[in-house]
């Protein structure tokens, strides 16, 4: 069931999840596979916590891995990915299901490797979701900035 706070923004901005069995779309590749879509289309959200404690969220194409480097000259000091205990505490969703929507106190940045695809599918708070939208409105209701993190 999608948390009552993602399904407000979603409502807001005019868009609804795709949902499914519980337990189905918990990595890129199986998103993919479940919505019959490439597997870069399905922006994968990875938590990380700086050196300086505060956190930041990459949501990136599901075919690539966060640059630690790139990640490093973005916020300004090393970071390294939160595990599932700190993912779950810090922004109220399981790994697998982690949305970009809604979040506190998290930096948000979508990755401009999501900017190839007209559609692509963020998680809406469970491992069972996924949400058909563009690299704009990706960008308009996360509040998030654009990043280039990735690896080439």
């Amino acid at each position: 069931m999608i948390p009552e706070k993602v399904a407000r923004v979603l409502a807001d901005a005019g868009l609804t999840a795709l949902e499914f069995e519980p337990g189905s779309t918990p990595t890129a590749p199986l998103a993919a596979e479940r919505i019959g879509v490439a597997v870069g289309q399905i922006a994968k959200s990875l938590l990380f916590r700086a050196k300086d404690g505060s956190h930041h969220l990459i949501v990136c194409s599901g075919d690539r891995r966060v640059d630690s480097s790139r990640l490093k000259a973005l916020v300004g000091c090393r970071a390294s990915m939160a595990d599932a205990e700190e993912t779950l505490s810090i922004t109220g969703y399981p790994p697998g299901g982690v949305c970009p929507f809604a979040l506190e106190g998290v930096a948000v940045w979508i990755d401009e490797s999501l900017a190839a695809y007209g559609t692509v599918y963020p998680a809406a708070g469970t491992d069972s979701t996924g949400v058909p939208t563009d690299f704009e409105t990706l960008l308009r209701i996360t509040g998030g900035r654009r990043a280039s993190v990735t690896e080439p």
